[in-house]
């Protein structure tokens, strides 16, 4: 119990943090409403039991001892930031001048393309792959059972996708909406700004040890 406790807590802090999750969270459930939202973070917790599998199965030890692993999945995962940053501020230019309806439903989203958002974002994310890694170096050795490993990444998912349901319900209340909605190609750009910029970030991050 004390293991999960940790991994609880760690996940959770490292969740609250701002990031691409969180930027594809708020966005998914400010433009497309509850269900986008949470579609989106359930995407997120599956990526994390990806990189949970990673951790078990060693493959995350690979990566941080091997420079072109890390560089090709590090790149893979900046690309697909910086184009789904520009393809939200793409969108936001198109879609100047549209009616906003908070209540209505302004850009509908289909539960899949919301799952595929958050799963990308999250599995391609290399810093997502060295965080579980390290989540799994603090509560494992070789040592602890399979069963407890697959514990800490189902704890590791689960809270993922509780804390960004809770950021989704936020941010698809009908007032909150009404608030950024009304600036809805303004808020576009700005995501679409932000999620580029984690790309460009991430680009840049250098290989843990």
């Amino acid at each position: 119990m004390t293991g999960i406790l940790t991994v609880f807590l760690l996940t959770l802090l490292a969740a609250i943090l701002p990031g691409p999750d969180f930027a594809v969270v708020s966005r998914n459930a400010l433009m497309s409403g509850r269900r986008a939202g949470i579609m989106t973070a359930a995407g997120i917790g599956l990526a994390l039991l990806i990189h949970a599998g990673y951790a078990i199965a060693g493959v995350g030890v690979a990566v941080s001892q091997s420079i072109v692993l890390f560089n090709v999945l590090k790149w893979i995962g900046a690309a697909y930031l910086v184009f789904l940053g520009l393809s939200m501020i793409r969108n936001a230019s198109v879609a100047r001048g549209t009616l906003v309806d908070a209540d209505a439903g302004l850009e509908p989203m289909a539960p899949w393309k919301a799952l595929r958002w958050g799963f990308l974002t999250n599995v391609t994310n290399v810093k997502a792959t060295f965080f579980t890694l390290s989540i799994y170096t603090q509560v494992a050795t070789p040592e602890t059972p399979l069963g407890l490993q697959l514990a800490f990444g189902a704890t590791t998912a689960i809270t993922a996708f509780l804390w960004f349901t809770v950021v989704s319900l936020f941010f698809a209340r009908p007032s909150v909406r009404r608030a950024f909605l009304a600036l809805r190609v303004w808020m576009e750009r700005v995501f679409g700004v932000v999620i580029a910029g984690f790309g460009v970030t991430l680009a840049f991050a250098r290989q843990p040890g």
